[in-house]
């Protein structure tokens, strides 16, 4: 304020000064609210948001802080639930509790025969998962959030601009593909992701560590391409970078 006072006036006050004599004039600077605490919230008061173990205890009324809360179930139970039509065995589980398992096998990492007695079997949820996984309901769900993540943040829900890069890692017990990686002296797999500006992914493929990024690439991005329509017009540019390239 004093910098503005002395560029427009060529008068040089001390700020304290400035202070004071809006002090006696009866003007009063309001203090923003903190940072994380909305605003007309005290700061004793429960917070309306966040993801705390608590707080979702309170709005799942599940026994673990991985379980969806009833609004995040709301975005994405279509994906899941199947309309009724009057033919075969009705469903005898939620679809919700056996999704919940699956998050909480993402979350914990634990092998699916040590899921806990609260769920179902575990063949049933990972029967679940495999066809759910075949139909790409949860390429769709990561596509939904992923749109209505960027509009939250004031950005387009479709990206038109993306970064791409890849990472080798050693194998696992279970096998699989695998090769020798002579640039980072790994033996195993690579994965090529593609990401928009924001980090959010859009596609990934796993390969043997020997592929080259080059030839990786192909896959990754024509996988990303196919599904965000708005980055076509930069497919002819990378592609004929990599055909450059591979020259």
């Amino acid at each position: 304020m004093t910098q503005l006072l002395e560029k427009r006036s060529g008068v040089k006050v001390c700020s304290m000064t400035v202070r004071w004599v809006l002090y006696e004039a009866g003007i009063v600077r309001i203090k923003p609210t903190r940072r994380g605490v909305p605003s007309g919230q005290s700061k004793g008061s429960p917070k309306r948001y966040g993801y705390t173990e608590l707080h979702r205890q309170q709005h799942t009324g599940r026994d673990y802080s991985c379980c969806l809360t009833d609004a995040e179930w709301a975005l994405v139970a279509d994906l899941f639930e199947h309309m009724a039509t009057g033919r075969g065995m009705p469903p005898q589980l939620e679809r919700r509790t056996l999704l919940n398992a699956c998050c909480y096998v993402l979350r914990t990492g634990c092998a699916w025969q040590l899921l806990p007695k609260s769920f179902p079997p575990w063949t049933t949820i990972y029967k679940s998962f495999s066809r759910w996984a075949a139909q790409g309901a949860f390429e769709a769900m990561l596509h939904r959030l992923r749109q209505q993540w960027r509009e939250r943040l004031g950005r387009h829900a479709q990206p038109s601009a993306a970064v791409l890069d890849s990472q080798s890692t050693r194998n696992s017990p279970q096998g699989g593909e695998a090769g020798f990686d002579g640039a980072k002296k790994v033996k195993g797999r690579k994965r090529h992701m593609l990401v928009d500006t924001l980090g959010l992914l859009l596609a990934v493929t796993v390969s043997a560590a020997r592929v080259q990024d080059r030839d990786g690439a192909t896959d990754v991005v024509a996988q990303a391409f196919a599904r965000v329509l708005t980055l076509r017009f930069s497919l002819h540019l990378l592609s004929s970078t990599l055909a450059i390239s591979a020259l």
